[in-house]
């Protein structure tokens, strides 16, 4: 079997990366939606990737397309094929979890999570 067979067989994601983990590690998270199983109403799901880069080329909030690959390390079973659209900021500012969670609606973190708990007025 030729590499491009073998290599057209293996699964692709498009996902936003989430974190940046470490040197050539980054967390990619997929969103998705599935019919409720009862009633039917479309809820939004997410699955998070752990993904190996390898040039270091994908930062926080970049739209990348992964791709099933083998055990590179006890979690890491994806790589970044490419950067499909960069993440768009200003100059000299820091991505947060928070913005991030902003642009992906599926994300989750502790800010949000306080003021889905807070009443409402």
């Amino acid at each position: 079997m030729s590499t491009h067979a073998r290599h057209a067989a293996r699964k692709t994601e498009i996902g936003f990366v989430t974190s940046k983990m470490g040197d050539k590690s980054v967390k990619v998270t997929v969103p998705y939606k599935t019919p409720h199983p009862l009633y039917g109403k479309v809820i939004n799901r997410k699955t998070v990737l752990h993904v190996h880069d390898e040039k270091n080329e994908s930062k926080v909030g970049d739209k990348v397309e992964v791709m099933e690959t083998r055990p590179m390390s006890r979690l890491k079973r994806w790589r970044v094929v490419r950067v499909v659209e960069a993440a768009v900021q200003p100059i000299g500012a820091a991505v947060t979890e928070t913005d991030v969670a902003a642009v992906v609606p599926t994300k989750t973190t502790k800010a949000n999570e306080s003021a889905a708990a807070a009443p409402k007025a």
